[in-house]
């Protein structure tokens, strides 16, 4: 009995937690729900106070009442679609645009058309109702304690501290919740992805396509791995010319291209005619050959390495590892709002450290890792 009501207990208190994740959206707060373009120009365009403005005019009633008229594009059929009476629907949306302080409908003989204005309007109230509805759908799962698991992808090149802490901030928001992992590469996921057979994934960016949601988690500096009694290890940084002449031991260009084009091409931008001599699949692989003395490496400056070798930064130059929690534009998984959520969470608690460098840095990024 006491295993019933603290199971009942915990789906209580999950449910208390999205139901205030729900007030929220109708508030009018965290509206940016899988990134949608339009609120995130909204948001970005409209000064802070004048966006809380809105918010506090704006109750979820009017979201529905807007999007009601501007797909019926009259009021006559929005009201019938409302079980509202007409004049009372025409009434309060007239007062919500006089509240706001320009017209979100420009009403004719025909109907209704949407001001520019009201386009932005249009689109917050439709992504709000959006985000209510998946929200409620998930609160309703939890209650019922059937949310699937979470397939989640990752790249071995990724930090494994990423991986457990995105592993526990799920488990401490959904307790009940399993996470089904699976590792591979950057192109085994994306094509997984596709396919649906992942919900999400985490790896190394940048990530192309217009088909992909990408929440940038971590960004750490890029550093140079060479063995502990190398010569360059006597000096507290690399030099761009020993870089050039050293650096012979790369990841396999076919395991992420993109972000190899990139690496080659910040190389390049930096005087470096990049020899790729050795090429390996795995963070693991790398380090082989680093202590085996086929050259030096570029990886992230938290990658946990051998014992026989060391790092040092790149002099004058700041280049970042980047991660990304991706996910396809059609993901439909339940807790894909909240996970969106978690990735935005992380990228604080996983924020790289600026290089200890004496002298001036190049501001330069480098969108991928290893």
């Amino acid at each position: 009995m006491e295993d019933t009501d603290s199971v009942a207990a915990t789906r209580e208190q999950k449910s208390a937690l999205l139901t205030r994740m729900v007030l929220s959206v109708e508030a009018g707060i965290e509206i940016d729900f899988r990134t949608g373009d339009s609120l995130l120009a909204l948001e970005r365009n409209l000064q802070a106070e004048e966006f809380n403005a809105m918010s506090d005019l704006v109750e979820f009633r009017h979201l529905k009442y807007i999007v009601a008229v501007a797909e019926a594009a009259t009021i006559t059929r929005a009201a019938e679609r409302l079980f509202l009476a007409q004049p009372s629907l025409s009434k309060q949306v007239k007062d919500l645009e006089d509240a706001l302080g320009f017209p979100v409908f420009v009403r004719t003989r025909q109907g209704v058309r949407i001001t520019p204005a009201g386009q932005m309007i249009v689109a917050y109230a439709q992504e709000a109702l959006l985000k209510r509805t998946k929200i409620i759908a998930m609160a309703r799962a939890v209650h019922r304690g059937d949310v699937p698991p979470f397939r989640l992808g990752f790249s071995s090149f990724i930090n494994p501290d990423l991986l457990q802490l995105f592993r526990d901030a799920y488990a401490r928001l959904l307790p009940d919740c399993l996470i089904h992992l699976s590792g591979g590469d950057p192109l085994h996921l994306l094509h997984r992805l596709e396919e649906g057979t992942l919900d999400g994934a985490l790896f190394p960016m940048p990530i192309d396509g217009q088909e992909w949601v990408t929440q940038q988690v971590s960004c750490e500096p890029l550093v140079v791995c060479m063995q502990k009694d190398d010569p360059l290890a006597r000096n507290a940084q690399v030099s761009l010319s020993d870089l050039a002449e050293r650096l012979k031991i790369f990841r396999d260009p076919t395991v992420h291209p993109s972000a190899h084009n990139r690496l080659m091409e910040m190389l390049t931008q930096v005087g470096i005619v990049p020899e790729v001599s050795c090429s390996a699949t795995t963070p693991a692989d790398i380090q082989w050959m680093v202590r085996a003395g086929y050259g030096v490496a570029l990886i992230d400056q938290k990658t946990l390495i051998d014992p026989v070798l060391t790092t040092r930064p790149i002099a004058g130059i700041h280049w970042t590892a980047d991660t990304a929690f991706v996910h396809h534009n059609d993901a439909d998984h339940l807790a894909l709002p909240l996970v969106i959520r978690l990735a935005q969470e992380m990228r604080g608690s996983m924020s790289g450290r600026k290089p200890p460098l004496n002298e001036p840095v190049r501001p330069v990024q480098l969108e991928l890792l290893a």
